[in-house]
């Protein structure tokens, strides 16, 4: 956490662009007046005592103002956090489900149709980009077919678009690392074993050889979340939904630096934690793992 307080103030500051200029573009501001609103935003001060006294008020839970509301960093951070973990959210129930059900069919039909089509779905997920798919999602099932709406509105019916775009990219990543893994768990000597007592194949997969294939699958899902949230940027702000994302571009469209600093820290404790979470998982999943 503290390398991510580093490395983005030191960008936000090498980045072009005054704030306070920004701020009173198109009021014929004068000199004096760009001047003022620095020495009053404290951007006149040297760097190492801007990011110092940013360190300090942090550490105090303030991450403070914000240059363009005037409102606390914190609060407005707090208003729009719960969208984005339910798409967050809703978009790791899209690709677990698809991704972990297409993975398992692949594996238990090898070689087949369904198999084949899994595969291609895999690919098509990975090549196709966020910005391009929920477009095309927008033409067809918002503008041709006028099932969903457009704007990701209140309730459920505005998550699924949104939630498709980026669960999809996702999916196709959890199908093929769980269908390789779990053909490679399929091919141990207790599978065989299981086999001859008499188990079912549904048994067997489920029982005995999925718990070793998700562990891959496990930590797959908690790097994707830095890459998530980094996608519901360019998704919130298609689909015209007031997010985390959204709430950035806004802020680096005017660089103001307090609330692109607060909504890069809350990203990163979020991913850091979500880390956190799989690794205590992996207990649950592999008796051989313990934290003592």
């Amino acid at each position: 956490m503290f390398g991510v307080t580093a490395l983005v103030f030191l960008i936000l500051h090498l980045i072009p662009g005054d704030p306070a200029q920004i701020m009173l573009f198109g009021t014929n501001a004068t000199p004096d007046q760009i001047v003022s609103l620095r020495r009053s935003l404290g951007l006149d001060r040297p760097l190492l005592v801007q990011y110092g006294d940013f360190v300090w008020r942090l550490v105090h839970g303030d991450l403070g103002v914000s240059f363009i509301s005037q409102r606390r960093v914190a609060e407005e951070i707090g208003l729009v956090f719960p969208a984005t973990a339910t798409l967050a959210l809703a978009t790791m129930v899209v690709a677990a489900t698809v991704g972990l059900g297409a993975g398992i069919i692949g594996a238990m039909y090898r070689g087949s149709w369904i198999d084949l089509a899994g595969t291609g779905f895999s690919v098509l997920g990975v090549a196709v980009p966020n910005f391009w798919l929920s477009v095309l999602l927008i033409l067809v099932f918002a503008v041709r077919l006028g099932w969903l709406p457009a704007l990701s509105e209140g309730g459920a019916r505005g998550l699924i678009l949104p939630s498709v775009s980026l669960g999809w990219g996702f999916s196709a990543i959890i199908t093929r690392l769980c269908r390789a893994n779990l053909l490679e768990a399929l091919g141990q000597p207790y599978v065989s074993t299981a086999y001859a007592k008499g188990l079912r194949a549904g048994a067997v997969v489920v029982r005995h050889a999925l718990k070793n294939a998700l562990i891959p699958v496990v930590t797959l899902l908690g790097l994707q979340v830095g890459n998530l949230l980094s996608g519901a940027v360019v998704v919130e702000t298609i689909f015209g939904r007031q997010g985390l994302g959204s709430l950035a571009v806004r802020a680096i469209q005017a660089k103001d630096f307090p609330m692109i600093q607060g909504v890069v820290l809350v990203v990163a404790l979020v991913y850091l934690l979500v880390n956190l979470a799989v690794d205590v998982a992996y207990a649950a999943l592999d008796p051989r793992v313990r934290y003592g």
